[in-house]
């Protein structure tokens, strides 16, 4: 009967244990939170990019990762050579399993927050991001590190690629602490659906995440003119040609007067 009673104890303890556990973590974990002062973005006439500002409570002490990216595509590159005496085109390189758009903001240096693990597990920084890319017809190591740089460069040289440490504020409320940060949205990134995604960090791994969705959509007159060209090719061409003579008119009577 004493041994069924011990039992009886030790069993109800570890479940209160558990219990308590649980909530804990789960208190823990669910004060993270991402929101956005707007989810969509619209291009239109006078469209030239867009200021997105993040935020949300995170777990005091936290180190904080924010990445933006698209779905993961393809890309192509040409490849110049020197033929003879001139610079042309010798060739295309195909970058498969990358993001249009990769930025990547942080409360420190992703290096020295994150385990090389947890960063490849989530691809986080263009190091992780090299891993999945697979880059044709280049076979060699050195050759697919020194065009997959390239690569990089290009992509931040047109806007769609950035890394930026130290770029997340924090201030302490309360019991929590909330987090911030204005994004300059680029006006090169195309309509599409693109994912913004917070990474709350710990002991180098990262506990617990939270994401939201950012649209581009073309409206007004850019959209009517996108769907003209896409439908109707014959029109869209026309008013092209329209628009081209009433502009080259246009100037030639600005230049008549001066």
């Amino acid at each position: 009967m004493r041994t069924k009673a011990y039992l009886k104890v030790i069993a109800v303890t570890v479940l209160i244990t558990l219990s308590v556990l649980a909530m804990f973590s789960s208190v823990a974990f669910a004060q993270l939170k991402l929101d956005t002062d707007q989810n969509s973005v619209k291009i239109d006439v006078f469209y030239h990019g867009s200021t997105i500002s993040l935020s949300g409570a995170t777990d005091p002490g936290a180190d904080l990762v924010i990445k933006i990216t698209s779905p993961e595509g393809e890309s192509k590159l040409r490849e110049k050579g020197k033929v003879g005496f001139f610079w042309m085109n010798t060739g295309e390189l195909k970058f498969k399993h990358v993001p249009n758009l990769y930025f990547l903001y942080s409360t420190k240096d992703t290096k020295d927050i994150l385990s090389p693990e947890e960063m490849n597990k989530h691809v986080i920084g263009y190091s992780s991001l090299k891993e999945q890319v697979e880059i044709s017809p280049i076979k060699k190591d050195s050759e697919r590190t020194k065009w997959f740089t390239e690569f990089v460069k290009f992509k931040e040289e047109s806007g769609l690629y950035g890394v930026s440490p130290k770029s997340i504020s924090v201030t302490k409320k309360g019991s929590e602490e909330r987090y911030n940060i204005n994004i300059d949205w680029p006006f090169q990134a195309p309509p599409g659906h693109y994912t913004a995604t917070v990474y709350e960090i710990k002991n180098k791994k990262i506990v617990d995440k939270a994401e939201t969705s950012i649209s581009v959509s073309q409206a007004g007159l850019v959209k009517t003119i996108a769907n003209m060209a896409s439908k109707n090719g014959a029109l869209y061409g026309i008013v092209s040609i329209v628009i081209a003579l009433l502009v080259g008119f246009g100037i030639s009577l600005i230049f008549k007067k001066s």
